[in-house]
């Protein structure tokens, strides 16, 4: 049966405040610390947003995070109210049939100013800048690592937050503390860690591997909370156990698929995005279905 994707939303009576690379947020007439969150079937790569959607995606992003709420739930609070479409605000009902499955009803918080990246295995651009030196965004690293190696102990890695279409920026921890201070800095490393490693743990249970990981964090008030999508297939690299193999690039349940084949393409990386094919929409589909089945088995 086909999936019929969502690509944009457009509710009369719902005020959009912000429309992101996946998700569109919503403020609710009459609910001011309340905002709707809306996982449509939009990807991006790159920090740039592609034309074709992935049928369903919006669905595993949303179901997948809702799982991890449910599991981390001890380590920090969360800005999930309710993802039950029959208890959200009134205004909402004639929305019904596109938010079930898809959306959750949160807090409104003010969120962090940086992006909290987690790792516990050389990848991606940490593998790049590691070939140049083995010091990377201010961790000193040891000698000799191949690439999917794990490090000795997880690492957190900030970044900056980037404007839609620009990229982000991997900082230091001490840059990090220039920005939210010494305390706040610790706290949201202390907690980014314990997340990862708390998830990382249980996914080996189920025969993924984290290698990586982005957070997002906000504050309710005076606390520090974790909003918006946890642990899933766009934030995240899940590797499978069974074929894990240092020393190259690994088989994977998320995007990497597809930033492989865009990096075959003479594409620089920046909008406007290339088309992509039938086939690369449908194995990139499978492995976001693949990475819900096995993490929830």
């Amino acid at each position: 049966m086909d999936v019929q994707a969502v690509t944009n939303t457009d509710f009369e009576g719902l005020n959009l405040v912000h429309r992101g690379k996946v998700r569109d947020m919503y403020e609710i007439p009459g609910h001011d610390d309340k905002l709707l969150m809306v996982a449509s079937d939009r990807i991006s790569a790159y920090d740039v947003v592609m034309n074709e959607p992935i049928p369903g995606k919006g669905e595993i992003l949303t179901q997948l995070s809702l799982f991890w709420f449910d599991l981390l739930g001890d380590i920090v609070e969360n800005h999930l109210i309710t993802a039950d479409v029959d208890q959200y605000p009134a205004a909402c009902a004639p929305y019904a049939n596109v938010l079930r499955g898809r959306s959750m009803l949160v807090k409104k918080t003010k969120p962090l100013t940086i992006e909290c990246i987690v790792r516990g295995y050389i990848s991606g651009s940490f593998w790049s800048a590691y070939k140049k030196s083995n010091v990377v965004c201010g961790f000193n690293l040891p000698e000799g690592m191949k690439e999917s190696d794990k490090f000795p102990q997880p690492l957190f890695t900030p970044s900056t937050k980037a404007e839609l279409g620009t990229h982000d920026e991997n900082i230091s921890l001490e840059q990090m503390r220039t920005i939210v201070g010494d305390a706040m800095a610790d706290k949201i490393a202390s907690i980014c860690l314990n997340l990862y490693t708390t998830a990382a743990d249980y996914a080996l249970t189920k025969g993924v591997i984290i290698a990586d990981t982005k957070f997002e964090l906000g504050m309710l008030g005076d606390e520090l909370i974790l909003i918006d999508e946890v642990l899933t297939p766009d934030s995240s690299r899940f590797w499978p156990l069974d074929e894990y193999e240092p020393g190259k690039g690994q088989p994977s349940f998320d995007k990497q698929f597809l930033r492989d084949y865009l990096s075959s393409l003479d594409w620089d990386k920046n909008p406007p995005a290339p088309y992509l094919p039938q086939d690369i929409i449908d194995k990139t589909s499978a492995r976001y279905q693949q990475a819900i089945k096995q993490l929830r088995s």
